[in-house]
């Protein structure tokens, strides 16, 4: 069973939780949908706090929100850095498996140019062999 995986989903099960994780934020940090869904909240975080009627919690310059990003970059540098660290190793693995089986096919294909070449010799030698059978005939 274990030789029908491929190399990502041998390379999947042999990571750990904290890895997967890894990839899984930095997958989602990322993308698009990551980059709208904070704008917007940005934008109402922003917009309640200058058009609150009742309550600021977070007034001009926006200390809260300010510090709120600073955290998120704190953890999201490092998680993202784990995350290209996986990658690295999943495409020095991906080389690896790759080298693997054009040295195994390079070795069928020589095994089949020998094969070849010695069809072609014994060819030849039949052929080689009518020729002087002919010229025997002819003497």
């Amino acid at each position: 069973m274990e030789n029908n995986k491929t190399w990502h989903e041998k390379h999947i099960d042999a990571s750990k939780f904290g890895q997967r994780l890894a990839d899984i934020v930095a997958t989602g940090m990322g993308s698009w949908r990551f980059i709208i869904i904070q704008t917007l909240i940005v934008i109402v975080w922003m917009t309640a706090n200058v058009v609150g009627f009742i309550y600021h919690w977070d007034i001009y310059p926006f200390i809260l929100l300010n510090l709120l990003f600073s955290t998120q970059a704190a953890y999201a540098a490092p998680i993202i850095m784990m995350a290209q660290n996986r990658q690295n190793e999943r495409d020095r693995y991906h080389a690896e498996q790759d080298f693997k089986t054009n040295v195994e096919a390079k070795k069928e294909i020589e095994q089949l140019l020998e094969k070849l070449n010695s069809i072609e010799i014994d060819k030849l030698d039949k052929i080689l062999a009518l020729l002087q059978d002919k010229e025997l005939k002819k003497k």
